[in-house]
């Protein structure tokens, strides 16, 4: 059980994502009760007690551990209100009389228009956002 474990740890570390070690915490530590007290661990009726008195508490300390090891990130999302200011390339022509126009800021794509046309390849930069569509303008050192 203790090789099992410490394998199981192995896996979790090489692939982290905490989904193998709360079990492996818990196979690893009843293994070494096992070892302390072996025919009470395995040979008796009170082996599945001793297992579940093991498994709640370890999987409760495992699981406090790792929030504490690895707190949860926030997720990085990008708002509209955020991109204004920022450069980007036309991916596809923007037209004033159309909104189909896309724009790519950093790795992502985004609707756009403008006051005049611009063809694809130009760098913009953001003047205003509304939503998940943004307003470009041609950037200075291009005109």
């Amino acid at each position: 059980m203790i090789v099992a474990g410490v394998v199981m740890l192995i896996i979790e570390a090489s692939a982290p994502g905490f989904f193998i070690a709360i079990p492996a915490t818990v196979v690893l530590v009843l293994g070494i009760f096992g070892l302390i007290a072996p025919e009470e661990m395995f040979y008796s009726w009170v082996s599945p007690f001793i297992a579940v008195a093991v498994a709640i508490p370890m999987t409760v300390v495992s699981i406090y551990l790792y929030q504490k090891l690895a707190p949860p990130e926030t997720p990085t999302t990008t708002v509209g209100t955020s991109l204004i200011g920022r450069s980007g390339i036309v991916i596809k022509e923007l037209d004033p009389t159309d909104i189909s126009g896309k724009v790519k800021i950093d790795s992502q794509e985004w609707s756009a228009t403008a006051k005049t046309r611009i063809p694809v390849g130009s760098e913009i930069v953001v003047t205003e956002s509304k939503g998940v569509h943004v307003t470009v303008k041609v950037t200075e050192e291009r005109r």
